[in-house]
């Protein structure tokens, strides 16, 4: 049964003070209202996003996004600064897997930044390399060019994920 995040036992809420001493320290350090808030969300999500129901391939499950290829994708730009910003947290706590650590700073990011209680449950593994990498492609481009094609595309990325239009609608 899936944790909830902010009701986590001891070392989950451990875990989440770790994270979120990173993403205030960090935002003291840049001095202009920024913060990781969004790239650990954007982190999660990324790591999560290649997840294939048909096969069962991809996902956040391997912690592969810090391999190559997954580390180079042109999608997962900049998300180097927040695998870096959390190696403390990992080195603090190394019996949570790489694939948790990126999935649940997500979580805590989203309801520290005061969106909703999101449950979270651990059990993730990691991967040694990225070879178990998912082809490229998989994460969803902002803007198709047109109305219709963006639309194909939305679906097709959250189909692939095993969503149905209802689903989809309420996450857009």
């Amino acid at each position: 049964e899936p944790v909830w995040a902010k009701e986590a036992p001891a070392d989950l809420k451990k875990i989440r003070e770790a994270i979120t001493e990173v993403i205030e320290s960090d935002m003291e350090k840049r001095g202009d209202g920024t913060s990781l808030y969004g790239t650990f969300i954007r982190l999660s999500w990324h790591a999560s996003g290649t997840y294939s129901k048909a096969d069962n391939s991809g996902g956040s499950n391997g912690g592969r996004m810090r391999f190559t290829p997954e580390a180079g994708w042109g999608a997962n730009a900049g998300l180097k600064v927040a695998r870096d910003a959390l190696e403390p947290v990992k080195a603090k706590f190394p019996g949570l897997s790489y694939a948790d650590l990126y999935t649940y700073a997500g979580v805590v990011a989203v309801e520290e930044a005061g969106g909703p209680i999101i449950p979270f449950a651990t059990g993730r593994t990691d991967e040694s390399d990225g070879k178990a990498s998912p082809p490229d492609g998989r994460l969803p481009d902002a803007d198709k060019g047109a109305r219709i094609a963006t639309i194909t595309h939305v679906r097709d990325i959250f189909y692939r994920m095993g969503f149905n239009d209802q689903e989809i609608d309420r996450k857009s």
